[in-house]
């Protein structure tokens, strides 16, 4: 009779927790760990892991699949990078609840602030939804299944326009209104919900160049919505950090809920070179009032890669509100108007303390490349600063007359935070961050950063040495979990879920991006292929072997739907 249902034998066991590493075995029975170090009875079947790493598998705390789980279970491409559980429904977005009416606006939405392809969003979602309420939502990824495990956020946004409609944008919610949400909020936490979910972030514009609807509630409302964290005893808020919703917010938060709060995101040069430090100590003193107030850091450079057809990471200065909202046209008019053209070179010029993105950006232009140019194809992947020296003009004439003359096609792509890397090494050691910002599902066409963990393993571990392979086991595993009360899993413990993700130290790593057309209807999302990931087990079944997919996207899948924080 055989004892187990898989053993992975000869590895080099990581269990997460900071523990240094050791040899041995690890046995699984009916999805469960169930031996570590010494398992000497015998298997259905067997993984020899000689020479790899066996560790728990990787959570990525910051993802938007909230739509994109409906066309693809397999939630490409995360487990390719040795991922095994996603928290969704971050910086407050989501698709429930949702009313009939609305489900056009909220994919409109997506589509403006967490640059998702309308078009993708209405071949793969589609107008019919089988869900209205967050509860109902829930209970269709569960019956759905995935090859992950997927925890879910309640998002302000889609609550604030469930209950206010298209005044959600437009104006402050009345006391009876809050009382509303709060309900739905309640019933999220009671549904399973891992928490709850804002953003007061400048660049977060949505449909027709309005405020998405969280940015319109007074923080008074956020702190109304978060005390039922409180209330219930359980979940954690996520938060966008905006002028009026930031650190003295979070501590007075947290100190009224007894609730975590983690916030998006501390990156370096967020507020120039050096900006992180007064962060980082004003994060350490509210650590040490007890107020858990965590920051997501991540590991990669914040590239984007953007056209004006839909320039995001410009959409929170004032001169683009018209832009935003106009057709393809009338971009065109407005990028062709000298008179737009010298309001917008001086906008960028202008930095504003404590500004985010917009303006202070005219120096980027310098760290900006073309990456696609229709019309002249010969400057592509030369930098846009160097090509309109060579040419006498300014770099905002050259990309818009490049994107006019493409019909705002073409393609730049701009490095803006988190490119100095002994400040990113200095947020990633720091004891009170978590790493985060994966964005996986979101901005597919602009950037890719679910490939976050491997590159963590290839570029922080092994090249330049900065962090062990025991810590940073820790930062993709049992921090992560920690943070979100995500509790049967993130480490290699007996009776935890059998989660784990087997990858070779010594080739582990992240490919260039590359640009692929499989979303529905063909529309594009950029991709980062792994390297050094032998096999990816999500609750016993192995799903991924040696970058093959072994979990059959029409069939039975092993991903759980985490309620709160467990699979139920």
């Amino acid at each position: 009779m055989m004892e187990y249902d898989l053993k992975i034998v000869g590895g080099t066991i990581i269990d997460g927790m900071g523990g240094p590493a050791r040899s041995g075995d690890v046995a699984i029975k009916a999805g469960k760990l169930v031996a570590i170090g010494s398992a000497p009875g015998r298997a259905r079947e067997e993984i020899d892991a000689r020479d790899q790493i066996v560790a728990p598998g990787f959570v990525d705390i910051h993802t938007h699949y909230d739509a994109q789980l409906m066309w693809d279970r397999m939630l490409t491409i995360s487990p390719w990078h040795g991922v095994t559980t996603v928290v969704m429904g971050n910086c407050g977005f989501g698709v429930a609840p949702t009313r009939p009416e609305h489900r056009g606006l909220i994919m409109r939405t997506l589509e403006k602030v967490e640059g998702m392809s309308l078009a993708a969003l209405e071949e793969g979602l589609g107008y019919d939804w089988p869900f209205e309420t967050f509860e109902q939502y829930l209970d269709v990824v569960a019956r759905k299944g995935t090859a992950i495990n997927v925890g879910a956020l309640v998002g302000h946004t889609p609550v604030r326009l469930y209950v206010m409609g298209k005044e959600a944008t437009e104006r402050p919610a009345s006391e009876a209104e809050i009382g509303q949400m709060r309900e739905i909020v309640r019933g999220a936490i009671k549904a399973g919900a891992l928490g709850f979910a804002t953003s007061k972030a400048p660049t977060h514009v949505g449909y027709e160049g309005k405020p998405v609807p969280s940015r319109a509630a007074s923080v008074a409302e956020i702190k109304s919505l978060a005390a039922v964290l409180g209330e219930t005893g359980q979940g954690i808020m996520q938060a966008t950090v905006g002028r009026e919703l930031f650190l003295d917010e979070f501590r007075e938060i947290a100190r009224a809920t007894g609730r975590p709060i983690t916030w998006t995101a501390l990156l370096a040069d967020m507020m120039g070179p050096g900006s992180h430090k007064a962060l980082l100590q004003r994060s350490r003193e509210i650590a040490k009032e007890g107020l858990p107030v965590i920051p997501q850091v991540t590991c990669r450079p914040l590239n984007f890669e953007f056209t004006f057809k839909e320039p995001f990471i410009f959409e929170s200065m004032s001169m683009f509100k018209p832009v935003s909202a106009a057709d393809l046209d009338g971009k065109l008019r407005f990028y062709s108007d000298p008179e737009f053209r010298r309001a917008f070179k001086e906008a960028l010029g202008a930095k504003r303390p404590g500004e985010i993105f917009a303006g202070g950006l005219a120096g980027r232009w310098k760290q900006t490349w073309i990456s696609q140019a229709p019309s002249a194809r010969e400057l592509e992947e030369q930098n846009l600063a160097e090509v309109a020296a060579k040419r006498g003009k300014d770099p905002i004439d050259l990309a818009l007359d490049l994107s006019v003359d493409s019909r705002l096609e073409a393609r730049f792509r701009m490095a803006i935070f988190n490119h100095d890397e002994e400040e990113v090494e200095e947020l990633l050691k720091a004891p009170e961050t978590v790493l985060g910002l994966s964005d996986a599902g979101a901005h597919a066409s602009q950037l890719c950063d679910a490939c976050f963990s491997t590159y963590l393993l290839g570029r922080w571990v092994r090249e330049k040495k900065a962090i062990s392979l025991e810590r940073a086991v820790w930062m993709l595993t049992a921090r992560p979990a920690q943070v979100f009360g995500i509790t049967d899993r993130g480490r290699l413990e007996t009776g935890l879920a059998a989660d784990l993700t087997i990858f070779d130290s010594d080739t582990v790593g992240a490919s260039k991006l590359r640009r692929v057309h499989d979303m529905p209807g063909g529309q594009d999302r950029l991709i980062a292929d792994a390297r050094g990931i032998s096999a990816v087990i999500v609750n016993g079944t192995v799903i991924r072997r040696d970058g093959e997919d072994l979990a059959r996207p029409d069939g039975e899948l092993p991903g759980r739907l985490l309620r709160n924080g467990r699979a139920g």
